[in-house]
């Protein structure tokens, strides 16, 4: 009876704590299927208005939403795979490859991990400006690369190491050399490590304001962060219209995290690839 008793009372806090969770994502969604929303609407009034669409294609078509939606895109994915690549090849480099000093460059690697980016920020532009980078796509991605690319090699670093390299030795018979070995080898047995770091790469990416306020100047420029502060300042109280433009913003996080999640099926795929 006392187990029964502590079972339902666990069931209940964790019911309780989705609830907490997903409750005002819930209430968000349908605040933004109901129109004429100038201040927070009610439970009820959510479950019993009509539902529509509107908001969405409002707020997509006004300050130019669909193009900053466009932009953040095209910058999130080519930030992913720009870092991933980078990681990758970094890590497999220091945990691999024989090179005088790689002990120490790799501490030095971790050693700028402690210092905020914020502080970062302005000798960072000052870089990007003197290589005339500065309202650039491309000085935007690099930026984000290289400030995410050291806590991805420590990251993937030690999954690599947990490979062992006894995999490599039909590469080597066969004429491979460390291209190979990397390609066929670690690249298929870190999928779950890359694919964890492509949703942390896309989504900190997308979700950034201060580095693509300070770099980005042109209008046409601009990423989602930045009409999503133009939003809320220009229909702070209009919260339908404003929730919508939200929830079309977390749609490709969704998408990223649906693509990517199957890789945390199987975490350990090289368990068993070598018999003692």
């Amino acid at each position: 009876m006392k187990r029964t008793t502590t079972s339902w009372l666990v069931h209940i806090v964790l019911l309780l704590g989705i609830g907490f969770v997903i409750g005002p994502f819930v209430y968000m969604i349908l605040t933004s299927l109901t129109t004429d929303n100038f201040s927070l609407p009610s439970p009820y009034k959510l479950m019993n208005s009509e539902k529509t669409l509107t908001n969405y294609f409002e707020a997509w078509n006004k300050n130019h939403f669909s193009r900053y939606f466009v932009n953040s895109l095209f910058v999130s994915a080519t930030t992913m795979v720009c870092s991933l690549a980078a990681a990758t090849m970094t890590a497999y480099a220091f945990a691999r490859l024989p090179f005088p000093g790689k002990e120490w460059l790799f501490k030095l690697f971790l050693f700028s991990m402690f210092v905020p980016g914020i502080l970062n920020l302005i000798p960072q532009f000052t870089i990007l400006k003197s290589f005339g980078l500065v309202d650039t796509y491309a000085g935007l991605i690099l930026l984000y690369v290289s400030t995410g690319v050291v806590g991805s090699t420590f990251f993937l670093r030690g999954f690599f190491e947990r490979i062992p390299t006894e995999l490599e030795e039909s590469i080597v018979i066969d004429g491979g050399g460390r291209w190979t070995i990397f390609r066929k080898i670690y690249i298929p047995l870190s999928l779950p490590a890359i694919g964890t770091l492509g949703i942390f790469a896309f989504s900190g990416t997308w979700d950034e304001f201060i580095a693509a306020l300070t770099l980005i100047k042109t209008q046409e420029h601009r990423t989602l962060p930045i009409a999503l502060q133009l939003f809320r300042g220009q229909y702070a109280t209009y919260y339908g219209l404003f929730f919508a433009a939200s929830m079309m913003a977390l749609l490709p996080i969704i998408v990223i995290f649906v693509i990517f999640q199957k890789q945390f099926v199987n975490p350990n795929l090289s368990e068993g690839s070598v018999k003692g």
